[in-house]
């Protein structure tokens, strides 16, 4: 069994498999081949790599392998038929990748559809892990952008009162952002659509901002359903009237598949305090500030500063390369079968959790997105956009 690790574009510094993971895939059976120089922008050399059982290689050699595991959808060149392809294809907005993986018979394997609520599956999920990190950055952002401190300070020159952070989404990096913001020793407040939130929200150090009318807007699979226009209306002006005055204004709130909602509109921003900083975390799908520039800092006519950095777990390379890198190896020495990957229908996290159990997401189905040409058959939604 060989795995091949490509180097990742250019504008992404992560590397999928780090070194640390070789003593466990080749006990797993694995020959590991990795692309020259593919983790360098992580802080992880080619001898690191060699000196650990990895066989340096170039590109065409490691697309050529029979497993290919990287970050981003590294398009089919070299990669022949009946490869599995292990990475974040995103299949929802990027069905042309899916497509091509069909044409090609390469099976894809998409980690972005982990089923998470699977307690097995939480060691495999890179959407936690990668967004535990962002969460912790967006803040780190905020902290470097506001022109004030961020903790309480009692000096002989007087007292610095604490900055006041608001996070707007209270999911895996919101909860992460609130923590570090606290941690910073700012006073944090934040939202969320599941009113159940309310008690992560608390046991972080945040203090929850409730809206009139809120509910537990989550689907199945864990996931904020899509909002009506009225009641998100409602949480922009609750939430944006609790940001008039803050120092650091967080917004995580993503759809999956969806284009990410706009929680502070143009309109809030204008309100907001010279020096207020928006940190969008999401300005590679939309943005959920109305004025974000995706991949840049502005600052408004106002004076309000706005980050729209991009893959966020990317500026940490090393660490979010060693967190992605453990979830890929806990992943795909899951399916080694006596010597072989195996992909079985069997396999809740492949396919999805049988209809009528606990853990079943209608039309959703596993990280198995297509084998042998054809769409596996409980992607539904999946199928619908590839059509």
């Amino acid at each position: 069994m060989r795995i091949g690790v490509p180097k990742e574009p250019d504008n992404e510094a992560r590397v999928a498999i780090v070194p640390g993971s070789m003593k466990k895939l080749i006990k797993a059976g694995f020959e590991v081949l990795v692309e020259k120089g593919a983790g360098v922008s992580a802080n992880y050399s080619d001898s690191q790599y060699e000196d650990l059982g990895a066989k340096l290689v170039s590109r065409k050699e490691a697309l050529e392998c029979e497993n290919v595991i990287c970050i981003n959808f590294p398009g089919l060149d070299s990669i022949k038929s009946g490869t599995n392809l292990t990475c974040v294809s995103d299949p929802f907005r990027n069905p042309e990748n899916v497509k091509s993986c069909l044409e090609a018979k390469v099976t894809l394997m998409s980690m972005d559809m982990i089923p998470r609520r699977l307690s097995r599956a939480q060691s495999m999920d890179v959407n936690s892990s990668q967004d535990n990190l962002a969460g912790y950055k967006a803040v780190l952002l905020g902290a470097a952008n506001v022109p004030r401190g961020i903790p309480m300070m009692t000096t002989s020159a007087g007292t610095v009162r604490p900055a006041k952070v608001v996070v707007m989404g209270s999911g895996v990096a919101g909860l992460q952002a609130i923590a570090t913001a606290k941690r910073l020793g700012a006073v944090v407040y934040a939202s969320d659509v599941r009113k159940s939130a309310a008690e992560q929200i608390e046991s972080v150090g945040g203090r929850f901002i409730e809206v009139d009318g809120m509910d537990d807007f989550e689907d199945e699979s864990g996931y904020a359903k899509p909002l009506t226009p009225e009641f998100i209306q409602k949480v922009n002006d609750t939430v944006c009237g609790v940001a008039m005055d803050a120092d650091i204004i967080v917004t995580t709130a993503r759809i999956f598949g969806r284009p990410a909602p706009i929680t502070v509109p143009t309109s809030a921003v204008n309100q907001f305090k010279s020096g207020a900083v928006v940190v969008d975390m999401n300005a590679d799908v939309g943005g959920n500030c109305e004025s974000t520039v995706a991949g840049e800092i502005i600052t408004t006519e106002n004076g309000v500063i706005i980050v729209g950095t991009s893959n966020l777990p990317g500026t940490l390379a090393n660490t979010a390369s060693m967190l992605y890198s453990n979830n890929l190896t806990t992943f795909i020495t899951s399916l080694v079968d006596e010597g072989k990957v195996v992909i079985s229908q069997d396999d809740d996290i492949l396919v999805g959790a049988p209809e009528g159990s606990d853990f079943y997401v209608g039309g959703m189905g596993g990280v198995l997105i297509c084998e042998n040409g054809e769409i596996h058959h409980k992607q539904t939604r999946l199928a619908g956009v590839i059509e």
